[in-house]
């Protein structure tokens, strides 16, 4: 670990030096993105010296002590050991911590998509509850819900759903949603009582920016047609909903909950960037998933995730082998326990591997 705090240490007085450098500020680019690297490696080195400063002290008493020269300095030197010790553990664990790399995307708002699988009709239901759940969480997290298109069953819920959320950190807490999530239940059609099991996936992408990824314009088809909802409902008169084609990868977006066509271009657009972004983010997840071997996905949506037992109320993570008998709870939207459960593992996995290199 010193090892790596020394490299830590040498990197913040090479960008303290360069901020230094009257030319640095002829490049607001450069000036900011030192900044903003000086700020994050400050609190880092500030730590690893109290750590030093501590662990010096503890050193000379320890040494005064073997020498026993003097029973009183002997004496006031185990004393002082006895209070900077449990201060030494303290800067460990926070030096750790602040060791773990920020996700840069954690602070980024989200698309999430939810699709019906296996289970037919009670799987699109099973969409709208998981729909209920996060709509309920955003609310208790203080964040704003856009929907942003959707397919209705014919026997209630979604095939298909769509929505943004934005907010403070949303993507640090959304993005462990990712995967398959199964529901076990009696269905409101089953007349014997059996319990069945039906499948959602969930994908959450963090939303990306125009200068997060570069879009050609050029690529992209642009289709409209009338929204409508199920059974004709909703009707709209005109081709405001937009569908984008990116012909080079085939990526489909549509939205239609707008009135406007020029606003659901707009959030077509975003929707599309985000899948782009993901698709370049997925290649370089999956690289750092093999390094570290986590148990914890963040992005295969094929992995089963998460199952909610209505007869037992009882949800269960597979990842973390957490589970709960609160499922009335959780489908209300408290969702955060288990949430900060698979951050804290993630975090973990995090600092375990970086321990080992």
């Amino acid at each position: 670990m010193e090892a790596k705090l020394e490299q830590v240490q040498e990197r913040f007085e090479e960008v303290t030096a360069a901020m230094s450098d009257p030319a640095v500020y002829d490049d607001p680019d450069r000036y900011t993105e030192l900044t903003k690297e000086h700020s994050d490696l400050k609190d880092l080195v500030e730590l690893y010296d109290e750590w030093k400063d501590v662990r010096g002290q503890i050193q000379g008493n320890e040494e005064l002590i073997e020498e026993g020269d003097d029973a009183e300095i002997t004496e006031m030197a185990r004393e002082e050991n006895q209070e900077l010790k449990p201060r030494l553990e303290e800067l460990e664990e926070a030096i750790k911590y602040k060791l773990i790399p920020k996700d840069p995307d954690d602070s980024k708002n989200v698309i999430v998509e939810l699709r019906a699988g296996t289970g037919g009709d009670e799987a699109a239901i099973f969409v709208g509850d998981l729909f209920d759940m996060y709509r309920r969480y955003s609310e208790n997290m203080g964040w704003r819900l856009n929907l942003l298109s959707l397919s209705e069953s014919e026997k209630g819920g979604y095939k298909e759903l769509t929505f943004g959320l934005e907010g403070e950190e949303v993507y640090g807490k959304m993005k462990y949603e990712s995967g398959v999530h199964r529901v076990q239940r009696v269905p409101q059609t089953e007349t014997q009582g059996r319990v069945h099991t039906s499948a959602a996936s969930v994908a959450v992408l963090p939303e990306a920016e125009e200068v997060d990824i570069e879009v050609n314009m050029t690529d992209i088809r642009v289709d409209t047609f009338r929204a409508s909802g199920a059974g004709g409902q909703h009707v709209n008169k005109t081709d405001s909903a937009v569908r984008l084609t990116h012909e080079p990868s085939g990526v489909v977006v549509e939205c239609q909950q707008e009135r406007s066509q020029h606003q659901n271009k707009e959030k077509a657009m975003k929707m599309l960037r985000s899948k782009l972004y993901e698709k370049e983010e997925e290649k370089l997840r999956k690289e750092r998933e093999e390094e570290r071997k986590s148990q914890i996905s963040t992005g295969d949506r094929s992995a089963k995730i998460r199952t909610y037992n209505y007869p037992q109320s009882r949800v269960t993570d597979h990842r973390i082998n957490l589970t709960l008998y609160n499922l009335e709870d959780i489908m209300k939207g408290e969702v955060d326990e288990v949430i900060e459960a698979l951050r804290v593992q993630d975090n973990l996995d995090k600092l375990n591997a970086i321990m080992e290199n």
